[in-house]
């Protein structure tokens, strides 16, 4: 059942406040209710959904437009449902030619109770992978209407996505975030920034609560590391999805190569896995 409007004010303020420090919190990326309930489970403090989790799930490549509207908020509404703490979502472009229409996914997002979600400059094309700034700031800036018009606190992130794009230009991605941060975009990202001091120049030139995805660093950095450099937010992006393939990957090849079942060692219990899905309160309840 969708949250109520008074829940959701104590989600969308609680996913509000918690960019606001001291240090970083890390939010993990579910790809389904199950998922959405276990991490629930283990503690922390708000969720947020994986565009590659849900794509390949689905049998799809991820980064493809093989993703659309309705999929993206339907799976969002099962996370949002399964447990008691506040949900972003990964919104990919906005599933929208226009500005109008990313304001019509935003709209679509509050509408079954998510309390944020990222717009990306990436247009899914392989010739022409990034908008240009200008079009990409009027889609932030519909974002941000659409969700100001919404009756609880609504968290957007504005994404740059050159890295990401094999565009490794840090000025630019720079410039996009601060045109992003006027737009009025709450939380600003640019995924696989590649090193500490990239992290530590984004986070000084901007006035925003800025969220890196954990692990793209060279070397990786630490929780306690990413909040030196300035970083409130830590995405866990799809590494956990990729490494339960990891997981079902090795104990497939472990039984077609050598005819064992050793895996099941490291397997959870069955009674563990159904205690799991029991909903875990969130903060305040």
């Amino acid at each position: 059942m969708r949250p109520s409007v008074q829940d959701l004010r104590r989600r969308g303020a609680a996913f509000r406040d918690l960019h606001q420090g001291p240090g970083a919190f890390v939010v993990p990326n579910p790809w389904d209710a199950g998922t959405a309930r276990i991490l629930a489970g283990l503690g922390f403090p708000a969720l947020a959904t994986t565009s590659a989790g849900l794509a390949v799930t689905l049998g799809r490549p991820d980064g493809a437009n093989g993703l659309d509207r309705a999929t993206v908020i339907a799976n969002a509404r099962e996370i949002v449902e399964a447990t008691d703490l506040p949900v972003s979502a990964d919104l990919e472009s906005g599933f929208a030619a226009t500005p109008d229409g990313v304001a019509e996914t935003f709209a679509a997002a509050g509408g079954v109770g998510l309390v944020g979600g990222s717009i990306e400059d990436a247009t899914g094309l392989a010739d022409d992978p990034v908008r240009s700034l200008a079009e990409s700031v009027d889609r932030v800036a519909a974002a941000v209407e659409a969700a100001r018009a919404l009756p609880f606190p609504f968290t957007v992130t504005a994404r740059a996505e050159n890295f990401l794009y094999g565009r490794p230009d840090l000025d630019d991605t720079i410039r996009r975030l601060q045109a992003y941060e006027e737009a009025g975009a709450d939380v600003l990202y640019a995924p696989a920034l590649p090193s500490a001091e990239a992290v530590r120049a984004v986070c000084t030139s901007v006035g925003k609560p800025v969220n890196v995805l954990a692990g793209s660093q060279q070397p990786a950095l630490s929780v306690s590391e990413l909040a030196a450099c300035g970083v409130r937010r830590i995405s866990i992006g799809s590494s956990f999805f990729r490494a339960a393939l990891g997981g079902l990957v090795r104990a497939a090849h472990e039984v077609l190569d050598h005819g064992t079942f050793g895996f099941t060692a490291d397997a959870p219990p069955y009674g563990d896995v159904n205690r799991w899905m029991t909903r875990v309160p969130g903060p305040g309840q």
